[in-house]
């Protein structure tokens, strides 16, 4: 690969341990004092981004992808972006699960509806235009199937290789996009800690470029995205409180870097409390807030849990996600796996969305976080669906189970009907 360039709006990337600042022409991907625990985040110049990007020029701008934020995004003003839509997916307003949860308002971002149904497609987007900067010929990541899918549609829509690292036990569906996207994948028997350990050998051993969160800076600012279009959609006026649901924590840190940016630019005057939900089975982030730990000697957990793709032994992004929550004046919360399947039809019958695990996590989560207290009643929250129920239709029937849902078996006429309905 060539090495990486420096950018105009870019000032330099920051070391979260011990704050030295680099021009991304010095880095590859992490600080070099603190091997691969050196977490970058990237720092932007704003005077140069507040000349080149204003709420009035993004009224008027009728490119409705993540692109719109260009001059808050790693890449060149003329580098070619894939041709896959990412980003400005819809908010909802669900009236009827806020008068459940006894909230003002509630609304729900649909990031199931981007190109391969998740919200990753927002960093695997910036992922793939900084792999064709750095001309490398071949992109890899490891995940438990979202960010997966995500990488592999979007290389597929430019034609540049890769190499997939998931678990063996992800979901069926997952796998089955990656292979029809045409990426090289190897199902790690083991779980998605030991599949991302074999991928950062792997790029290293054969100098792929890595897309990994949690260690590639860049992914952060494609996620971040998605708060930036909340503003917008939004007319400006953030709610009171956003629910995300947490594995790795890049989305949470994501979403964090997004409302600092807006607070940079001086186009908000508060942020929301950012409330990061992860499952019992895999609390690593919510035990560290709860019991006021540190994450850099905190030892992992053995995650086990049906949301795979918040299921994480060790957060990868950990400084970022708990600094997301510290600096909102939120909270993290942990729901059983039985809660976040309920929650897939009560938000899907709530809002029309149809969640998988993961996403409807986010909304067990703010349920959870009213019957607690932490959300005050007459507040306004907006949940983040992070991927399509499509994602994991066995867990779906699951879920269908639990609330005593089931179909009708009928014979061709309409007496089999009558009796069903009675």
């Amino acid at each position: 690969m060539k090495p990486a360039t420096d950018l105009p709006q870019i000032a330099g990337l920051a070391c979260l341990l011990c704050g030295r600042t680099y021009r991304p022409s010095q880095v590859d991907y992490v600080c070099p004092s603190h091997g691969r625990e050196g977490i970058l985040d990237v720092r932007y110049d704003y005077e140069y981004v507040g000349r080149r990007l204003t709420p009035d020029g993004l009224r008027a701008d009728p490119d409705r992808t993540i692109w719109r934020y260009g001059p808050l995004l790693p890449v060149a003003e003329d580098a070619a972006t894939p041709p896959l839509d990412v980003g400005w997916t819809p908010l909802y307003s669900a009236p009827r699960l806020a008068a459940d949860l006894g909230l003002a308002e509630v609304w729900v971002k649909d990031d199931g509806r981007q190109p391969t149904a998740s919200f990753k497609d927002r960093a695997s987007a910036v992922a793939v235009v900084k792999a064709q900067e750095r001309e490398a010929e071949i992109v890899s990541t490891a995940s438990t199937g979202n960010a997966a899918a995500a990488l592999s549609g979007i290389c597929a829509s430019v034609g540049l290789p890769n190499v997939i690292f998931v678990p063996a036990s992800a979901p069926e569906a997952k796998i089955a996009q990656l292979l029809i996207y045409g990426s090289t994948v190897m199902l790690v028997e083991g779980n998605y800690d030991q599949a991302f350990e074999l991928c950062l050998e792997a790029c290293d051993r054969f100098g792929w470029y890595n897309r990994n969160t949690g260690f590639n800076p860049y992914m952060t600012e494609g996620k971040k995205t998605a708060m930036l279009e909340l503003w917008e959609q939004l007319g400006g006026d953030l709610p009171d409180i956003v629910a995300v649901s947490v594995g790795d924590g890049c989305i949470i840190g994501g979403l964090h870097k997004g409302l600092k940016d807006l607070e940079a630019l001086g186009w908000i005057d508060h942020a929301p409390r950012l409330l990061g939900v992860q499952s019992t089975g895999s609390s690593y982030l919510y035990e560290a807030w709860e019991q006021d730990e540190d994450v850099l000697t905190k030892p992992a957990v053995a995650a086990d849990t049906i949301a795979d793709s918040i299921s994480a032994d060790l957060p990868r992004d950990r400084l970022k996600a708990m600094a997301a929550v510290r600096e909102t004046g939120g909270a993290f919360v942990a729901v059983p796996d039985e809660e976040i399947l309920a929650a897939i039809p009560e938000l899907a019958r709530g809002s029309g969305v149809f969640a998988e695990p993961a996403a409807s996590a986010a909304y067990a989560g703010l349920a959870a976080a009213v019957r607690q207290g932490l959300v005050a009643p007459g507040e306004r929250a907006a949940v983040i669906s992070t991927g399509s129920g499509l994602k994991d239709v066995r867990s779906a029937m699951r879920a269908v189970d639990l609330v005593g849902g089931s179909a009708h078996r009928v014979a061709p006429d309409l007496a089999a009907v009558e009796a069903a309905l009675s």
